[in-house]
């Protein structure tokens, strides 16, 4: 059985999460670990970060993060932390795709679900949507549940909502670039530049001046130059403060016309599942989880 091509197949994954339920975290996670990465995940000595992401799923559980990763919960503890407009706007949110009255809606928006990653649709013209199509790709995506996938603890109590934001525009049309900063211990030490989402994503690394990085993790690099935010020192700070006191977690953040938003938190960076080269920033990355 090709459990590779299952795991990308999220009707199939689905099926075989379920199979899997029976199993024990560890059991489980060590298991999906070696199909994942095609190595045997050492729990009794981690050095590497996803190691480390591992045994933090399994020894290191927070129920305080539950609302953190909760996309329509969160939004109360980013206003709490950094006041107002630092949150793009909430058009509303609903159980179930039939709920949702398209015609209260504007012709651009966003739409997601508020308890896992992969399930964006942007829409820019609402009459070109396909219903049959959305529906079923957002009642899979309702189904599934990020804790059963990768056994972390946070998404575990996070009930599942379809969820609808503004559509956000800069000013010369550019699209929205995501910067996405790795924090241990309320510090940031590197980010990376996801670019190029609509067509094939490529991620860029770059250390906290800027410089870039040869890292790769998931996606190839970007074949053009990116520049430096101008918020980036005010992003940093906000980093800061929104992970303090956290072992490990990603920051999302965006950048609009010199404008910051909250993107989310993510506690285990590809699942804990996605290996970085050279081998050199595996272990560097682990070596700041304590």
């Amino acid at each position: 059985m090709d459990y590779k091509k299952i795991f990308k197949d999220t009707e199939k994954r689905l099926k075989l999460i379920y199979k899997l339920s029976f199993l024990p975290d560890k059991f489980y996670l060590k298991f999906v670990f070696r199909i994942k990465t095609g190595r045997k995940l050492n729990l009794k000595n981690p050095t590497g970060f996803n190691e480390k992401q591992n045994w933090l799923k399994l020894y290191d559980k927070h129920p305080e993060h539950t609302p953190l990763v909760d996309k329509i919960a969160v939004r109360d503890h980013i206003t709490k932390e950094l006041g107002e407009g630092y949150l793009f706007p909430l058009l509303g949110y609903w159980e179930s795709y039939d709920d949702i009255d398209f015609s209260k809606l504007p012709d651009k928006f966003v739409l997601k679900c508020n308890h896992d990653s992969g399930s964006v649709k942007v829409i820019k013209d609402k009459s070109k949507i396909n219903h049959a199509e959305m529906r079923e790709f957002f009642q899979n995506h309702l189904r599934m549940n990020a804790f059963a996938f990768g056994r972390e603890f946070p998404y575990k109590g996070v009930k599942p909502y379809i969820m609808c934001e503004k559509y956000m525009e800069t000013k010369d049309d550019s699209g929205l670039i995501d910067y996405k900063f790795f924090c241990f211990d309320g510090e940031p030490k590197i980010m990376f530049v996801a670019t190029d989402r609509a067509v094939d994503v490529k991620f860029d690394f770059y250390d906290m001046d800027f410089n870039h990085l040869d890292i790769y993790n998931i996606h190839p690099n970007a074949d053009r130059e990116i520049q430096k935010p101008e918020t980036f020192e005010q992003m940093k700070d906000i980093c800061r403060k929104l992970t303090k006191g956290m072992r490990f977690v990603r920051l999302d953040l965006y950048e609009v016309d010199g404008k910051i938003y909250f993107g989310e938190y993510t506690f285990y960076h590809g699942g804990g599942f996605h290996i970085f080269y050279p081998e050199e920033w595996e272990q560097r990355l682990g070596s700041w989880i304590k």
